[in-house]
């Protein structure tokens, strides 16, 4: 299984995202007749007086204006549009551009004309990370350190607190259309909903989704505030309400989240086009997360993909992304205690590809989705002057034990009916995990780097210059509220609805962004499940002990970030001294005290 050059897999559109179109001042508004008149005017006045060779010149010019003002509205000349898109559980290395084996052609053109972080940072959980990213602030601090099914205390929180405001709501008092699909998960219950946070339009879902082609108890899909689709096993049938959306994809006689969370994407794309506003548009699929669920024909593409197994798969992906510059070239893997794949029995490894070949197929459909956000921006003229982030919310998730989670054995025999089981009924398991967070140690849930470093691919052709470029600038996830603000020139608040506000715990990226060569120091802090760590600079301390009594073990990041060489006993004040900063941090941003009764799950 030999891994595809990039430029092999790149998407048709990427050619025109290299030829930079002209800044032009006009109003998004769509034209009238009056403003087509007022263009042509200026272009005829006194054309007698600059020659026939400058006025063809000016004619060329308003013909070409009105022609894009005919079919859609240009962008220029105002605040750009802000497109954030995150994947669920989809680890490091899976995508084409970050050394993956995974079929990306739409992401893979993004990075190709955009920038790839190399050392970004997640929270290493869902929630956590959703709370982190709408607010710019730690979890802890937001309300939500933990999940939303119990109330465990100020940081532990089943929604965000009022401490915080999301990017929603200050972009929306900064004079922006805000717009979310997708997984919300910050909050569940009434007054706690997207719409109440600053969404003026929201579809999707205000829990977790963990299903693919129904629609769980207890997780029923809304639009705005308004029940749409209720628990059903058939929600194309049993909705309440059917979208205008549905048709490109496929979707208009299947449902599949990822597609149907990309109709109502496209869906509010066409409805901004009549608002004067620029936008902020937030799509978070729930891919690839368990069950592993997807249309069949992304699956039949990847028969036969992995019969060499994961330990290939690894030194395969760590070679590509050595090729990349994502890593070190004297990067070695980290240790894993996954059996070798050659000791397998032939059935079992065919049942375990076939887990693979699914997982696979989810994230190349989120990918086929994502390049139709991409062709609607085009068809919109707004490509160019859209910021468009693409991340995940946690490394790849090693639940349901080494082989995945297993409803009635789930073999490829019965997988018409275990495919829309849902649920916990099937994962990939911690051995394939492993593959995907490659070359880094643990998964989804942990904070070693296999559970928090995440893809940042940041694209914006009105900024970013050159293209294919990469930046070892360490980020966060709490840095997307700052970039957001400050990309919008909008104001972060110190009081909303009544409330103080917590100071942004992030920073703006933009720099970054106009030259990624600019590397500054940063002080970065994690708590999951009592898993905690802090990074500063290119040192990292952390623990994976979930007790009282913890360990930590200290890493220098500056060479090799797989954490296989712990020289906390060689350097004991650095460790006692970041030991120190972690705990007051820790104290200010509302992690300690523990909850008496914590949950660890």
């Amino acid at each position: 299984m030999a891994l595809r050059p990039i430029h092999a897999r790149l998407f048709s559109w990427s050619v025109l995202l290299r030829t930079r179109r002209p800044r032009l001042c006009v109003s998004r508004r769509t034209a009238t007749p009056q403003s087509n008149l007022g263009i042509l005017s200026m272009c005829f006045a006194n054309h007698h007086q600059t020659g026939d060779l400058l006025f063809a010149c000016k004619l060329i010019a308003c013909v070409a204006i009105l022609a894009g003002l005919a079919t859609g509205r240009l962008c220029y000349g105002q605040r750009p549009n802000i497109v954030l898109i995150m994947a669920d559980d989809m680890g490091f290395s899976d995508i084409g551009c970050y050394g993956g084996e995974i079929e990306t052609p739409n992401l893979d053109a993004l990075a190709e004309d955009g920038l790839r972080f190399t050392q970004f940072y997640n929270t290493g959980r869902c929630c956590p990370t959703r709370a982190s990213l709408l607010t710019g602030l730690y979890p802890h601090e937001a309300g939500l350190g933990h999940m939303v099914y119990s109330d465990k205390g100020p940081g532990y929180r089943p929604h965000l607190n009022r401490q915080c405001v999301t990017i929603a709501e200050v972009l929306k008092s900064s004079g922006y259309r805000t717009m979310m699909t997708g997984k919300w998960h910050v909050g569940h219950k009434q007054g706690q909903w997207p719409t109440d946070r600053g969404f003026e339009h929201f579809y999707g879902i205000h829990i977790h989704v963990d299903s693919y082609f129904k629609v769980l108890s207890g997780c029923p899909v809304y639009h705005n505030d308004r029940l749409v689709v209720p628990p059903t096993s058939d929600p194309m049938h049993d909705a309440v309400e059917q979208s205008t959306g549905f048709g490109s994809n496929g979707s208009e006689t299947q449902w599949y989240t990822t597609d149907v969370f990309t109709d109502w994407s496209l869906k509010f794309l066409d409805e901004a086009q009549d608002d004067d506003r620029p936008f902020f548009l937030y799509t978070a699929y729930n891919a690839p997360h368990w069950p592993l669920e997807a249309p069949q024909e992304n699956i039949d593409k990847y028969q036969g993909w992995y019969s060499a197994g994961w330990d290939k798969l690894r030194a395969q992906k760590l070679t590509r992304m050595k090729q990349l510059g994502l890593v070190s070239s004297h990067t070695q893997l980290s240790p894993s205690n996954c059996p070798k794949w050659d000791t397998l029995p032939a059935a079992d490894r065919s049942e375990l590809e076939f887990r693979r070949e699914i997982y696979a197929a989810q994230i190349e459909r989120m990918d086929q989705n994502i390049g139709r956000i991409i062709a609607k921006l085009q068809q919109m003229k707004c490509l160019d002057n859209t910021l468009l982030l693409f991340l995940s919310d946690n490394g790849c998730c090693a639940e349901g034990g080494m082989f995945g989670y297993q409803w009635n054995k789930n073999t490829k025999s019965n997988f018409a009916q275990w495919r829309k089981k849902s649920a916990r009924s099937s994962s990939q398991g911690e051995a394939w995990s492993n593959a995907s967070n490659t070359p880094f140690r643990l998964h989804k849930r942990w904070v070693h780097e296999g559970g928090i470093a995440t893809p940042l691919i940041v694209h914006w052709p009105a900024t970013i210059v050159g293209g294919g470029k990469l930046t070892h600038q360490p980020g966060h996830v709490v840095d997307l509220m700052a970039t957001c603000i400050d990309v919008a020139e909008a104001e972060y608040p110190t009081a909303y609805a009544g409330s103080a506000v917590r100071p942004l715990s992030g920073q703006s990226l933009l720099q970054n962004l106009k030259d990624p060569n600019k590397l500054v120091d940063r002080t970065l802090f994690w708590e999951h499940e009592r898993h905690a760590a802090i990074r500063k600079g290119n040192w990292k301390l952390v623990t994976l002990n979930g007790s009282n009594s913890t360990q930590w073990e200290l890493y220098d990041l500056s060479e090799v970030r797989t954490e296989t060489t712990d020289v906390a006993g060689e350097h004991p004040e650095l460790v006692e001294n970041l030991k120190t900063q972690w705990t007051q941090w820790a104290k200010q941003a509302n992690v300690l005290p523990w909850p008496k009764d914590r949950e660890k799950k």
